[in-house]
């Protein structure tokens, strides 16, 4: 029989008691804030009855919430006693990463050379690929790591969604749309569109088809490149246009604007850090890893 509680519940409820603050608590995790507050609201669910009071003052805990506070910080408390016993094995030498190929590359840029910052002595391994193929690395046990897009099968493994990334509109510089600041997909009906395979990404794909359907949005599909240069320089040539995660708004090209789509949260692409059960240390290495800034390597090494 599942239970309704888990750790990393806990840790997510005990951090927003703490604080007495959403934002505040997102902040300390290095979280954006709906994922933290969609999981509060998945853990009251849960329990069947809510743990904080949100009111136009601010965040108070509720009666049950005072309840299960002690009991948050017993399991925090023996989860830092189980770490400190082994402290030095929990994060091996070799750690093998996988990177999603659903964002681009500057969202992990100077990832690993942050963990190993963090962690002297261990060297990183970077693989990237698509999400579903990162998922069976992990469960394998070919992977200790791996940075997927979500949605995602991930049953039998530990996610922390850490980012959501909006969709946006690549499309020809030169296309009348490119004169506006912001779309939608009814702009988009009647033009070709470059789309993925299912294969690649297919919980993603049937969350983009649900969203399609509820705007009866159904334009003409070409064969989206696996390769983002060869699909930008499609857009530039103007065979069509494309949604993507808003982080490929970095890849500049002649020829390619990017705009604002109204929908894009509705098909926001998130970002999750996958571990395979029972590896604390190696989740909490990561979200460190990325919460430092680059320019802070340096002081980090020493």
């Amino acid at each position: 029989m599942s239970s309704r509680l888990d750790s990393r519940s806990l840790a997510l409820f005990l951090a927003v008691a703490d604080a007495l603050s959403f934002r505040q608590a997102a902040e300390a995790l290095h979280l954006s804030q709906p994922p933290l507050s969609r999981a509060i609201h998945e853990l009251e669910a849960r329990l069947g009855t809510p743990l904080f009071d949100r009111n136009a003052r601010g965040v108070n805990l509720t009666a049950a919430g005072h309840k299960l506070l002690p009991y948050a910080r017993g399991v925090a408390d023996l989860l830092r006693q189980a770490e400190a016993a082994f402290q030095g094995t929990a994060v091996p030498l070799t750690l093998r990463l996988g990177l999603t190929s659903a964002a681009e590359p500057a969202w992990f840029r100077g990832l690993a050379d942050r963990a190993q910052a963090l962690q002297p002595g261990t060297r990183v391994e970077v693989a990237s690929d698509t999400s579903p193929r990162l998922v069976r690395q992990l469960r394998k046990g070919h992977l200790d790591a791996a940075f997927i897009a979500l949605p995602t099968d991930v049953r039998g493994l530990d996610v922390l969604e850490i980012d959501r990334l909006p969709m946006v509109v690549a499309l020809p510089s030169a296309h009348p749309l490119a004169r506006r600041r912001l779309l939608r997909l009814a702009d988009l009906a009647d033009e070709p569109i470059f789309w993925f395979e299912r294969a690649r990404q297919p919980a993603f794909y049937d969350h983009c088809e649900q969203v399609f359907a509820r705007h009866r949005f159904a334009p003409h599909r070409l064969r989206e490149p696996a390769d983002h240069p060869v699909l930008l320089a499609e857009v530039a040539a103007g065979r069509g246009m494309a949604l993507l995660a808003a982080t490929f708004a970095g890849l500049r090209r002649a020829g390619v604007a990017y705009r604002r789509l109204a929908e894009g949260d509705a098909l926001a692409l998130g970002i999750g850090l996958a571990v395979p059960p029972g590896r604390p240390a190696l989740q909490a290495l990561w979200v460190q890893a990325r919460s430092v800034p680059p320019r802070q390597r340096a002081s980090a090494q020493r």
